[in-house]
């Protein structure tokens, strides 16, 4: 069931987590949008996103390298979990009953470390800082590093398990937070994903929720000349988990999915997210050489003319 669909009828199924009962109500032509007991403006956070966009840029040319490309892409899905979803207190990151944020795509840092700032984890302009030496803000997100981050990540695969980790002790404790991890489309090539989706379904997880940025590219070209993944819903429900298939830049789509998500019984989720790598950027979308490279200064003042006001 895709997450617009969910919305034609109210949930009497399945119960939410909460005690609170949940009706939620979706209409497109509108900015607001009522999901459960919170309401949200889809207007501000596109604000929200254009900003991050624009962070993603200054800091990865600052730096003269990163991974703007895919940060880009997924700039929607961090947006929804840090601005709307995630239960947390960026004046506590350590807050034992905070729902856990996983980038297993830790090289997509450039996204995470600009939402967090907007979120008040710390200064916006130690953005600035970006792969510097000594800087807190390392090229792949470092938990020695960082307040506010649950884990090192870096190495494909290894965030996921993580997180399938901490789902199963949030589990075993009875704790209440849900955890999110975001992964890659290419990540999917990992046989440690298929080996933790396994095992995420054996244990009924139905505290996990994973998100694909699937821009459909990867370092080296198109995932579907590499590797192939389709049909990549039905392997993950052949896996045993509920899958969530939706516009990775419709904030109204990926927020439903969540909190269709929250819902879920004796299941781990995945939603994959439909995304374009280098969104927002004209010359850079659908295009595979930004995975990894930095704008010059030339072309990083055209991507920000493109965004908005330089100032922003």
């Amino acid at each position: 069931m895709s997450g617009i669909k969910y919305f034609k009828k109210i949930i009497s199924k399945t119960q939410p987590k909460t005690s609170l009962n949940k009706i939620f109500k979706y209409k497109s032509s509108i900015q607001k949008v009522k999901f459960g007991v919170k309401s949200v403006n889809i207007s501000e956070l596109k604000k929200t996103a254009n900003k991050i966009r624009k962070h993603i840029i200054r800091m990865t040319t600052e730096a003269g390298s990163g991974h703007p490309g895919g940060s880009l892409s997924s700039t929607e899905i961090i947006t929804a979990l840090y601005f709307h979803i995630l239960r947390q207190n960026p004046k506590d990151p350590e807050w034992d009953n905070r729902d856990r944020f996983i980038l297993s795509a830790g090289h997509l840092c450039p996204v995470l470390y600009a939402a967090m700032a907007e979120a008040g984890y710390f200064p916006i302009s130690e953005l600035s800082t970006l792969r510097k030496m000594g800087a807190r803000l390392q090229g792949h997100p470092s938990r020695l590093n960082l307040p506010g981050i649950e884990t090192s990540t870096g190495s494909l695969g290894q965030g996921f398990c993580v997180a399938i980790g901490m789902a199963l002790a949030g589990k075993m404790d009875n704790k209440e937070y849900t955890v999110y991890c975001l992964m890659g489309d290419g990540e999917q090539d990992e046989g440690s994903i298929w080996e933790g989706a396994m095992f995420a379904s054996h244990h009924k997880l139905e505290n996990l929720c994973a998100i694909i940025d699937y821009n459909g590219l990867q370092q080296d070209g198109k995932h579907e000349e590499i590797i192939k993944l389709e049909p990549l819903k039905k392997k993950y429900e052949a896996f045993g988990w509920f899958v969530i298939d939706v516009d990775g830049h419709d904030f109204a789509q990926l927020i439903s999915a969540m909190e269709e998500a929250k819902t879920i019984k004796d299941k781990p989720v995945v939603i994959i997210a439909r995304t374009i790598m280098g969104k927002g950027v004209s010359f850079m979308e659908n295009d595979y050489q930004w995975h990894g490279k930095a704008l010059s200064k030339e072309l990083a003042e055209k991507a920000l003319a493109e965004l908005g006001e330089n100032n922003a």
